[in-house]
This record gives structure tokens, sequence and C-alpha cells, in this order.
């Protein structure tokens, strides 16, 4: 059986659950593993069995033995790196978000359609088993129309530091880190409807909190107190042009009693949750229920998610299967995000 010879750019923390992943599926050869830190580089190389490692990501793209390749490097990057890559004939799977501004998102998708090449975008929430379980309730009609949706990520203590919270190299905090997941989510159950306006705020109140003492947090490799420059908190209202909106509120740090990841939908025949668990509630002979599916795992599943990810990465590269994330819908969320900060520096309300 020929395998699709996989590239992975950018060995920091995140590659680990794309690699993890290739691994599991027999159809790959991890065949390559590029980092700036050249140890990192050669050290993943050899923990996976990559063949080759590089420093310079061109190097890697210049191969021709490589079909395709993941982006795991700083949000700065994606755009550049995604783009060289397209040119160069590989297939791209790009962690969230697609890149810093829609200017560089609409490149990116010129790039894509130039070069006849498929681009996957790291929405991994989409491919979780609760989010399919729930999309075929959805699509079979049991919510009807759904007219609102909450979504909510709020870390009490949780900026992850260095390149997280430096806004040259993120494009933001906790909005386009945690916010694109939760966001994306909701949207992509909602049936993608058309945005019209959003209206958002952003506060740097807090910092990283570094002096707080007794609760431990992530931290990113380069984590440095000292260096913070993005938000705390965002919120947004967003409308869309069916008539339905969406409330989202994220943070890295808040004056908050606990943490708390919530994601809720609801329509004109049921609602449901997503987050802390899936739950759908209906209502059945003039009686509310409480629907408890029967599933492995209620709540969003770290290394399926990854895993079914990469999976449908292959089959749509092998032309099996259309990606569920496709660069279109990279961009419809750079204009969400980038329309959210816009809006709180202007201090009204967005249209477009």
């Amino acid at each position: 059986m020929t395998r699709l010879k996989i590239g992975v750019i950018g060995a920091g923390s995140i590659s680990e659950a794309h690699l993890n992943a290739y691994l599991h599926n027999e159809e790959v050869e991890i065949y390559a593993i590029c980092d700036l830190n050249e140890q990192r580089a050669k050290d993943k190389s050899a923990k996976y069995g990559a063949s080759h490692y590089y420093t310079d990501y061109n190097d890697l793209l210049a191969n021709p033995e490589i079909d395709a390749v993941s982006i795991c490097t700083w949000n700065n990057t994606h755009a550049e790196i995604a783009i060289s890559a397209l040119n160069a004939g590989k297939h791209v799977l790009v962690e969230k978000p697609l890149c810093k501004t829609v200017e560089e998102a609409h490149r990116i998708q010129e790039a894509v359609e130039q070069s006849g090449k498929l681009l996957q975008v790291g929405f991994v929430r989409r491919y979780a088993p609760n989010t399919q379980i729930l999309k075929q309730f959805i699509d079979n009609g049991e919510l009807g129309t759904i007219y609102f949706a909450k979504a909510t990520c709020l870390r009490r203590l949780g900026n992850p530091g260095g390149w997280f919270s430096d806004q040259e190299r993120s494009g933001g905090g906790p909005l386009i880190d945690l916010g694109v997941h939760i966001i994306d989510i909701c949207w992509y159950l909602m049936g993608m409807p058309k945005v019209v306006s959003v209206s958002g705020n952003t506060y740097n109140r807090l910092g990283n909190r570094s002096n707080v003492n007794n609760l431990s947090f992530y931290k990113a490799a380069d984590y440095d107190a000292s260096k913070n420059n993005v938000e705390d908190l965002a919120n947004a209202l967003i409308r869309f042009e069916n008539g339905a909106s969406l409330l989202v509120d994220v943070s890295f740090t808040l004056h908050a009693k606990k943490d708390e990841l919530t994601v809720k939908l609801y329509g004109d025949k049921g609602g449901a949750e997503i987050e802390p668990e899936l739950a759908i509630i209906s209502e059945k002979y003039d009686t509310i229920l409480n629907v408890q599916p029967q599933v492995d795992n209620l709540s969003f599943d770290f290394a399926a998610g990854f895993q079914n990810e990469i999976n449908h990465f292959i089959d749509s590269c092998l032309e099996r299967k259309t990606t569920l994330s496709p660069v279109q819908h990279g961009v419809e969320m750079m204009k969400i995000l980038c329309g959210i900060y816009e809006s709180s520096a202007l201090g009204r309300e967005v249209n477009w």
C-alpha cells in the first residue's frame, strides 16, 4: 500500500496531537519534521520515526517526496507557510486560526484556488464524536430552526504566556486562541449562516497574574510573565442574516469562582448542549424532556477529535471525502474574529 508522506512544520505542543494521530493512520508515513529549534526537530523525528528533519520549512517544502503538511506554528506564520506549501504542490492542514488578518485569509484562499490543492483548517471540534452525534440530530430537524446560541470559555487563571501573550505572534489573546473554537462550533452547528454584524468588547485589566500561588495552569514552552500585550477577556454579540444570534465570552484570566466551558444551542423545536456534556432538550406530549445520549464520551474527546480530524484530512487528500473545514470557512471565521477586535477598538457595532 502506498502511504502519504507527511511533513509536520512546528514541533511545539500541538504538534503532538497531529503526530500521534498520523502515527495511528495506516495510510500515512511521518516523513519529515521541521522546527526552528534543531534539537527539538531532531528529537521529534526520532520519537515518531521521521526519516528527515529540518530547521527551515522551505527546505521541507522543496522535498518532492512530501505529499501534505500540518502547520503547527505561531499564528503569524500560518499564511506565509500555507501559501508556500500550496505553491509547492502540497495539501495543507493548518492549525486554527487560519491566520491573523482577513487580508491574509483571502491570500490563502487565492493560493488554494490557484494550486488546486486541499487546505483544511484545524477546527478540530467539528470532527469530535459528540459534535457529529449532535449534528445528526440537527440535520434531521430535531432542534428545528436554531435562532440563538451561547458559548462561554472562561479561565480564572490560564494565560499560557510566551507566544500566546505576544500580539505580534498570536494576533490576540483568548478570543483568537479559545474563542475561535467555540464560535466556530456554534456557527457550524447553526448551519453557517451569513454574518451581518458584530458588537464586541475586549479588556486587558489583569495581566497574566503570575503572582498567584497555589493554582497551577498550562504554560507555553517560552513562558515569560513579563511579556503580555493581549486581552484578558473578550465578549461579543454576533448577528446573522437569517435573524439568529450568537453570544460569546472568553477569558485567559478573570476573577471567577471556577473555570467554565459551556456551548448551548436553542431552536424552535428543541435545544442542545455540547459542553460541558452532550445533552438534547426536547418536547413530547406536552412534556419537556432532557435527553442524555448513551455514548463513550459526552464531552470533547481530545484524542478522538484529533484522530478523526487527521483521518478526514487523509481521506480528503485521497479524494474520498470532502473536508468539513475548507479554506472558505477559515476566511469567514477570520472576518468574525477580526470584526470583534475592530468593534472593540471602535467602540461600536461593525456591519458587513
